[in-house]
């Protein structure tokens, strides 16, 4: 699986599509590869398997190593995307009812270090 692309090549491949104005993300293209990144920086985004669909079960460490990408109630989404609470009373944006996070070893757009992350962490993909 691909995980890194040098920065320009990484650049240069990007399709994204925008969804919404104020939508935090974008689905990116690296060659064959789709996928979800966060709209302002364009870093892979990804899903956690010991969440729950519509409910985050990372917090505090976890949360520290994979930040959640945070929305607002009411925020103009595509359809499939959503925004759920969390117990700390934050909103996370989730795709499919899976909440979406950040992984703070990725570097730069194109890095996909934290896919397969302890068998539980994997790419956001649509």
């Amino acid at each position: 699986m691909l995980k890194t692309l040098p920065l320009a090549a990484a650049l240069a491949t990007f399709a994204t599509t925008a969804f919404a104005a104020d939508a935090p993300v974008v689905t990116g293209k690296l060659g064959d590869e789709t996928y979800l990144m966060s709209a302002d920086t364009h870093m892979t985004l990804y899903t956690f398997d010991k969440d729950e669909k519509g409910v985050s079960n990372c917090y505090d460490e976890c949360a520290g190593l994979w930040p959640p990408v945070f929305g607002e109630a009411g925020m103009k989404l595509p359809s499939g995307y959503s925004v759920i609470s969390r117990k700390d009373g934050t909103e996370q944006v989730a795709y499919k009812g899976q909440p979406l996070y950040l992984w703070v070893k990725d570097e730069k757009p194109g890095d996909m270090t934290g896919d397969g992350v302890k068998d539980v962490w994997h790419t956001a993909r649509p």
